[in-house]
């Protein structure tokens, strides 16, 4: 059974859940997302794992930060203080979106704290020498909801004035917004997805990470991006994924030198973790099962 932890880090709290026995994997969200996204993963996994799921700051039941930022680097040192008060010295770290750019920040700060990373469908450095030729451009259609969030965040903030305007902006990005694979997730899934986002504190931190990419001064720091020829990583694709970059396969493995994959999913999106939970599983566990044996 999945057990809910408030753990003390960076003055705040943070609401992480755990689930299981074994070698750790932290597990680290995405936006519009908290935990809960990661069930399908915890559940049938936890047979040979310790599964940690923790809200980022300003998402689920973790506190807003009192510093106010929330950008990669503030969620990277915030991993790190949540790894110390829970005694994990070293783990596999898995993300997408938003938690997919903090475990590759986290994996060039704290490289002594990464056993490995998985990631999928995730912010990623542009490498011009590498990348050369790449489509490495989202689609322009789908970018204004960055810009508004990014530059507008406090104008956007008050036109979501009600607990359903806001529920209803963030079901757009499990919907008609096709991050996701069309009907992967059902009317009730996207109730569960939206329920955290009806605060409007909470909704309104979670743009500080896009204002973050065009503002210097809601950044902590600047963030530690870039290619990283150390850490092993395990690269999937969801496919169906109409808000990042077309070629995100050939540009995660030209960040990661020491991979395995890419592996592109087929009939699957941004939350590949929810929408292909079966694919992902099966991938974690033979790239980490050596590491069940250790």
């Amino acid at each position: 059974m999945i057990e809910h932890l408030t753990i003390r880090a960076n003055g705040a709290a943070f609401h992480v859940a755990r689930i299981g026995a074994g070698p750790p994997l932290l597990l680290l969200h995405g936006w519009p997302e908290f935990w809960l996204s990661w069930e399908p993963v915890m559940t049938r996994l936890s047979d040979r794992y310790t599964l940690l799921a923790p809200d980022l700051r300003g998402f689920g039941d973790s506190d807003v930060a009192p510093d106010g930022f929330g950008d990669v680097a503030s969620h990277s040192r915030d991993l790190a203080a949540l790894c110390d008060a829970l005694g994990v010295r070293r783990a596999v770290l898995v993300g997408g979106d938003l938690g997919g750019a903090v475990i590759q920040d986290f994996a060039l700060r704290f490289p002594e704290r990464v056993e490995r990373l998985v990631l999928f469908n995730s912010p990623l450095p542009y490498l011009k020498e590498k990348m050369a030729g790449m489509r490495t451009r989202p689609a322009a259609e789908a970018s204004d909801y960055f810009m508004r969030q990014g530059t507008e965040a406090d104008a956007l903030a008050r036109e979501l004035d009600t607990p359903e305007k806001r529920r209803r902006y963030i079901a757009a990005f499990y919907g008609s917004r096709f991050w996701a694979h069309p009907g992967a997730f059902i009317r009730e899934a996207v109730d569960f997805m939206t329920e955290p986002f009806a605060d409007g504190a909470k909704l309104r931190a979670g743009f500080a990470g896009y204002e973050s990419v065009f503002d210097p001064k809601k950044r902590s720091e600047l963030p530690v991006l870039g290619e990283n020829p150390s850490a092993q990583a395990l690269i999937l694709f969801g496919t169906s994924d109409h808000v990042l970059y077309p070629e995100f396969d050939r540009m995660a493995a030209a960040v990661f030198p020491d991979h395995v994959g890419p592996f592109l999913v087929r009939d699957a999106g941004h939350y590949l973790q929810w929408e292909a939970a079966d694919v992902l599983n099966g991938a974690i566990r033979s790239f980490c099962r050596d590491l069940v044996k250790r």
